[in-house]
């Protein structure tokens, strides 16, 4: 369901190395990409129940968007790639909610794409 993860805590991130010389953690926020098109992708943001759908309100609460949609609509998907951009991408920064709720939450849309 998940292709990749783009998340600085991994080892696999390219800048893991410069993350933990320059950070005390890692932060909340994880970028990920559906194993699917720009509307397999649309029905996970849709899906969810628990994060609003929203790039940034300066909360503590669970937030998610689809770059593509919420802050690159008017780029050219050419422009888009080349700024790593995905159609599948999904930008999800973590709130204080339980844990097990934001997982079990993204878990259930993620399985109905």
């Amino acid at each position: 369901k998940v292709s990749r993860v783009h998340y600085a805590g991994l080892p696999s991130h390219p800048d893991h190395q410069n993350a933990i010389t320059q950070m005390k953690g890692f932060g909340g926020v994880v970028s990920f990409e559906v194993d699917g098109d720009l509307w397999k992708t649309a029905k996970v943001i849709d899906t969810v129940r628990l994060p609003y759908i929203a790039p940034s309100l300066g909360g503590v609460e669970s937030l998610i968007e689809q770059p593509t949609v919420v802050s690159y609509w008017d780029q050219a998907p050419e422009i888009r790639a080349k700024i790593g951009i995905k159609d599948s991408l999904i930008r999800y920064a973590c709130g204080i909610e339980n844990f097990e709720d934001i997982w079990s939450d993204l878990k259930q849309a993620l399985d109905q794409v």
